[in-house]
This record gives structure tokens, C-alpha cells and sequence, in this order.
């Protein structure tokens, strides 16, 4: 979403008319696509997707028409087999389309897309709320900065939440879907793994700082995509980072010792996925020694090691897909929650 907002901004900048299509959960369905949204002018889609096939190909088709009635609108699509696959549907039923006409030039979503990227580089959790009684009106939502650019309903507050949510009360209906996560992905090691672990990550919206305490690794041109490298001591995590529960943490660094050390030192934060490389042999003996210091089976029982999804990963790339794989799950359950 941080990308189609600048998309957006540009777009309506240099004259052009747009319409922003966003699939929408129905009642009696439960769609992994709700939320799911695509961009689209006068040449057809820009950027972004609904699941492609036939709802899709029948979208681009609507939001042309949109573009030129010029009206907001919604549509409602009767899913066959094939149409529940694309939207990577849970089971059957009917989805909501909402097509948001948004006029070239338009102030208040250009404000929007300027006040969504300040947000976005401060690493807040964020909402986007879309009233749909309404013609489709934006509003962003976080803690800190509160709702911009107009006050909606209190009552749109209890539609924050990590799962895509929609409401109608008082003759106003709303649809509300958090669009940025304050979490980051701590990697305590910047070796093999790590280099290819951060980019895979950072592509599929985790928000990465790499940390290691050799200069030669924990450099900035060795991890492009991270959006922090940093060079710490691992004696003294504290000192560098604050970890929150929306947080994840990958410890892959050089030896046992320090694996030991860093892990001692994240099971006393509320990190929500403590992810820790190895063999089941080096895991067994690290337990044995932080059960030593004092660590309860309870809380050791906080970290996943060995690290990933056994799909007999070899090589660095592997891991980092199999490690990838598990942060998605964990995140989906966590967002299903």
C-alpha cells in the first residue's frame, strides 16, 4: 500500500482520473482476499491485484465505467469454483467489490498519500478506513497521529483491529484494513543466511534491522532492502534496540556462544516469534544452559528452533525461503486471531 500511495499521488498529480478497487468481505464468507486492492486509470490497472481471473478481467471493466460516470460505487460478484480460487477464498460465497472514484487533482487524497508516507516512515501501525455510504472517503488511522483527514464516527475505532473488518451503523457503512505494521524483524547475524533472508522478508512486508558485531557484516551495502543495519555489541542488545510484542526476532549469529547470549537476552521481551538457527543437537544443549540461568520450560518453550518449515533446506537461499514461510504463517495466524 506504501508504494501505491506514492502511485496515487503521482498519478493524480499529473492530471489523471483513478479509481481505487478493493475487494471487501461479505457477509457469509470468509475471503484471505478481503482487502485486497488494485489502482486503475484511463489505460486500464496500474498496479496492485484482486486475485486476477474473471473477477479481476470483469473489475478493470466496472472501474472504466467508473471512471467515466465519475461516481463511486460497489459491486457484488456470485463466485463460481474458479473465482473462489483466484481470491484465495476459505470457503464460498459472495464478495463485495468497491470501486473509489478518485478525481485527478483531488486535495484531500493528495494530502492523504503525503500524510500516509510520514507515517509510514515513522513505522506506525496503521489503518486505512474507506466509507463506503459515502463515495468511498479515505481516512488513515494510527495511535499516534490519530485519524487524518476527517473524524469519522467513534464508533469506526472497534474496526481496528489486525484482521480487514466492516461495519455499517446509523446509516453509514465503513470498511477499515491495517495497511502498516509497527513490528520489525530483528536478525541478530548478518552471515550467508541472513543476506538472503532480509531481502525475501522485506518483499513480502516484514520491515528488517540487521545487527551483527563485525563491521565487514553489518553493512548497510550488504542488505539493501533492510531498513536498518546496525553494529552492536550482543552483550548489550538493550543499549541498541527496544523490542516490542509486534516485534519478531532471527537469531543466526557466528557461533553457539553468542546465539546463547542474544537468546537470554529476547526471551525477556515480549517479542511475538523468537526464531532460532540450528540442528536439534546445538538447540537441545543452548535449552540446558538458559534452563541453568534460571529460564522456565515455559518460556523456552517461546522460541522456534531449529528455524523454519522442514522442507529440507540446504543451501543459505532455502533456509531463508523456509524461514520466510514460517513468518508468513505465524503472521496470517496472528492477523486470524
Amino acid at each position: 500500500m506504501k508504494e501505491m500511495f506514492k502511485t496515487i499521488s503521482g498519478r493524480l498529480s499529473a492530471g489523471e482520473d483513478l479509481v481505487l478497487v478493493t475487494v471487501v468481505a461479505s457477509s457469509g464468507a470468509t475471503p484471505r482476499g478481503a482487502g485486497a486492492r488494485m489502482l486503475v486509470g484511463g489505460d486500464g490497472r496500474i498496479c496492485g491485484t484482486i486475485g486476477g481471473g474473471a473477477v479481476e478481467y470483469r473489475s478493470e471493466q466496472i472501474a472504466a465505467e467508473v471512471l467515466k460516470e465519475k461516481r463511486s460505487g460497489s459491486h457484488d460478484f456470485s463466485l463460481t469454483k474458479n473465482d473462489v480460487q483466484n481470491l484465495g477464498m476459505i470457503c464460498g460465497g459472495d464478495v463485495r467489490v468497491y470501486f473509489r472514484y478518485i478525481p485527478a487533482h483531488d486535495a484531500e487524497t493528495l494530502a492523504l498519500a503525503e500524510e500516509a508516507e510520514r507515517r509510514f516512515a515513522s513505522g506506525q501501525d496503521i489503518w486505512l478506513l474507506s466509507e463506503i455510504s459515502d463515495g468511498g472517503r479515505l481516512s488513515l488511522y494510527s495511535s499516534e497521529g490519530g485519524l487524518f483527514p476527517y473524524e469519522p464516527p467513534e464508533w469506526t475505532r472497534e474496526l481496528m483491529t489486525r484482521r480487514p473488518a466492516s461495519a455499517a451503523r446509523d446509516g453509514r457503512e465503513f470498511y477499515a484494513e491495517q495497511i502498516n505494521s509497527s513490528g520489525r524483524v530483528y536478525v541478530f547475524g548478518c552471515g550467508h543466511v541472513a543476506q538472503e533472508l532480509v531481502p525475501v522478508l522485506a518483499h513480502v512486508g516484514f520491515r528488517c534491522v540487521a545487527m551483527d558485531d563485525r563491521p565487514e557484516f553489518a553493512s548497510p551495502a550488504l542488505f539493501p532492502a533492510a531498513e536498518e543495519v546496525l553494529l552492536i555489541d550482543f552483550e548489550r542488545v538493550a543499549d541498541y534496540v527496544h523490542i516490542g510484542p509486534e516485534d519478531y526476532v532471527c537469531v543466526m549469529t557466528r557461533g553457539h556462544a553468542f546465539d546463547t547470549v542474544v537468546q537470554a537476552q529476547v526471551l525477556r521481551t515480549p517479542a511475538c516469534y523468537i526464531g532460532v538457527i540450528g540442528s536439534r543437537h546445538k538447540a537441545a544443549g543452548v535449552r540446558a544452559r538458559l534452563r541453568e540461568e534460571g529460564f522456565s520450560d515455559a518460556e523456552l518453550d517461546r522460541i522456534t528452533t531449529p528455524i523454519g518449515l522442514a522442507i529440507k533446506a540446504e543451501t543459505p537461499a532455502e533456509i531463508a525461503i523456509s524461514i520466510a514461510g514460517q513468518m508468513i504463517l505465524h503472521r496470517a495466524e496472528r492477523n486470524a486471531q
